[in-house]
């Protein structure tokens, strides 16, 4: 049987894919520049989900995901989260990089639930789940630490 391939998870917007809930983007170079040489999958939880882009913007309150208005986005989060699971249960994951602050692929911090722009200690949903699956998961702002590796 074979080994399942080696690869780098990393958020979709990281490499220039336009699905922000604004509709734009947050290319890093630096990022880029590190998994030039790798095996990449590029994923975006909340596109797998079905959500337009652009979209409302939604942060996490009380563990449930939800718009200004209050909508609850709770379910379809849960669909687009699955989606990538399933995705990646077909691959050898070394690592995932991720955006940070994002509802879905925080790592270190996310918004506080208020749309007021301010930050807490806390992670999205699909990093949660990444990290209960056992990966290794690491916010874009701390690639620094990759250097060399």
């Amino acid at each position: 049987m074979d080994a399942k391939p080696k690869c780098i998870l990393v958020s979709a917007c990281l490499l220039g894919e336009r699905c922000k809930y604004n509709g734009g983007h947050n290319y890093n170079q630096t990022l880029v520049d590190y998994v030039a040489d790798k095996d990449v999958i590029a994923i975006c939880p909340e596109v797998l989900a079905g959500l337009p882009t652009p979209r409302e913007p939604v942060e996490l309150v009380d563990g449930h995901v939800l718009d200004k208005m209050g909508n609850c986005y709770d379910d379809l989060f849960e669909k687009g989260i699955e989606r990538c699971v399933n995705e990646l249960a077909k691959k050898s994951i070394d690592l995932a990089i991720l955006q940070s602050r994002s509802p879905s692929c925080g790592v270190n911090q996310i918004y506080d639930g208020n749309f007021s722009d301010k930050k807490v200690a806390g992670s999205g949903l699909f990093t949660q789940k990444l990290k209960k699956l056992g990966y290794l998961v690491l916010d874009v702002e701390d690639i620094k630490q990759l250097e060399g590796k």
